[in-house]
């Protein structure tokens, strides 16, 4: 559905609503110099901003060398309504209240479980009803509702998801017949993207590389999602790395994720260590402890990934590239063995870090969505560094 609270905004109304979102405290003849707008269409425009509560006035700033009036700070209002995220994994579901400036209300983790349409309809109404109980007052109420599924997703619609069947599940028409808010479908990797560019960077280009069961790339420049012509754009896990290798189950022989996904150097591990169960924590250990099995199988990890690194900076020329991966949290060591992968000369001006925003990546780039189509802007920046 179209939340009734949704305006259609003017390309200079848009433009203000940017500017002011990415210029803490900016007064309106600053907003008239960056916009290159006029002082009229800038005073008409904030008013109209002031009544629709998206800005709000913040107090006085200095006055000009001249002296006269102190200008007065304006700042966007995320009070103004409520997001929510949810972030469905193969084994999980996490979902997110939040303002529309990302402070979090309410967090819900449900791990491990198991999906199908009676599961996933269940979990939803409960967490639809419990974010519905504590939800506080806002003008505009909850502007959007963002789902995050691991598989390539194209016009709202999941293509195949490769390794689960969630692309059988019928997620929209679930959450249409359990609330009455607008929703949106996009792939886990993108949201992480948009996430860790929205809330921790300063980039206009930004990779993130999501390492769970299989490795997924989201891609965004200038706000915008890249999903490539078919959205399949950052499918990086599927780019073949070793001729005639292990079989994926796209099809293909010698796929990165077959090698460098943390399900992969789990399973290498528990077939050395002949172990039932292993994830990074107790992979963690091993190498903490010196094992020679642990310290092979995380040199592997590093050396496969970063032809797959070297190939996204080859072909998109990113400013930052994030790794969100549960093995490189647990193992520092492995981002330095990592970038010391990295020989071209391509990459040495290119930020590679862990992401500072973990499991919340994906949710919080689910809010920054929901604000691209609520707003009507695509640049957004609530961040302090790279």
């Amino acid at each position: 559905m179209e939340n009734s609270h949704y305006i259609i905004r003017t390309q200079n109304e848009s433009l203000c609503l940017e500017t002011i979102i990415n210029n803490l405290g900016v007064s309106r003849a600053e907003l008239a110099t960056i916009t290159g707008l006029t002082k009229a269409t800038v005073s008409s425009i904030v008013k109209k901003l002031l009544d629709d509560n998206l800005v709000t006035e913040t107090g006085s700033g200095q006055s000009s060398n001249l002296g006269g009036r102190k200008p007065i700070k304006l700042q966007y209002n995320g009070k103004s309504g409520l997001s929510i995220s949810i972030d469905v994994g193969y084994n999980y579901i996490r979902a997110l209240l939040t303002y529309l400036d990302g402070e979090e209300i309410s967090y819900i983790e449900k791990k491990p479980i198991t999906l199908n349409e009676d599961t996933v309809r269940s979990y939803f109404s409960e967490i639809f009803s419990s974010f519905d109980k504590i939800k506080p007052k806002s003008l505009y109420d909850i502007i959007g509702v963002v789902i995050a599924v691991h598989g390539p997703v194209f016009n709202g619609n999941i293509i195949f998801t490769p390794h689960y069947n969630l692309d059988k599940i019928r997620f929209r028409e679930i959450t249409e017949s359990l609330i009455d808010y607008p929703i949106f479908l996009e792939n886990e990797a993108n949201l992480s993207a948009l996430g860790e560019y929205t809330f921790t960077s300063e980039s206009s280009s930004l990779i993130s590389i999501n390492i769970h069961g299989g490795i997924g790339a989201g891609i965004v420049r200038d706000g915008i999602i890249q999903t490539g012509s078919h959205g399949f754009a950052g499918e990086i896990g599927h780019q073949i790395i070793s001729a005639g290798g292990k079989k994926c189950k796209c099809g293909n022989l010698g796929c990165l994720e077959a090698y460098a996904s943390n399900k992969a150097s789990f399973e290498y591990f528990a077939q050395l260590k002949d172990m039932d169960y292993v994830n990074a924590i107790i992979l963690r250990e091993y190498y903490n402890n010196g094992d020679t099995d642990a310290k092979k199988v995380v040199k592997e990890n590093t050396r496969y990934l970063s032809f797959g690194i070297n190939n996204m900076i080859a072909h998109y020329d990113p400013e930052v590239i994030v790794l969100n991966s549960s093995l490189y949290r647990e193992i520092p060591e492995m981002m330095t063995m990592l970038k010391n992968n990295l020989y071209s000369t391509f990459s040495k001006c290119i930020i590679v870090r862990n992401s500072k925003l973990n499991e919340r990546a994906t949710l919080l780039g689910g809010l920054a969505l929901n604000l691209q189509n609520f707003l009507g802007i695509k640049h957004m920046k609530f961040n302090t560094k790279a």
